[in-house]
């Protein structure tokens, strides 16, 4: 990756993904499917080696 400030267009659906997914995953009508899609995306190659480079340029929270 070259700029992970300047995401392709398939990170970028994968990110949105995971947010949808935590949005239902949270709201009243959670499915066990939400979670499983999100384990799945977050240890999806793209999104983990956007995440490292975005750790690396400190703008992301960092874990507890």
């Amino acid at each position: 990756m070259k700029n992970p400030l300047k995401p392709n267009l398939s990170l970028i659906v994968k990110l949105g993904s995971i947010m949808v997914h935590t949005e239902e995953m949270l709201s009243s009508k959670g499915h066990a499917f939400d979670a499983e899609a999100l384990k799945a995306l977050l240890a999806d190659k793209e999104v983990v080696e956007w995440k490292k480079q975005m750790d690396k340029l400190a703008l992301l929270p960092v874990k507890r």
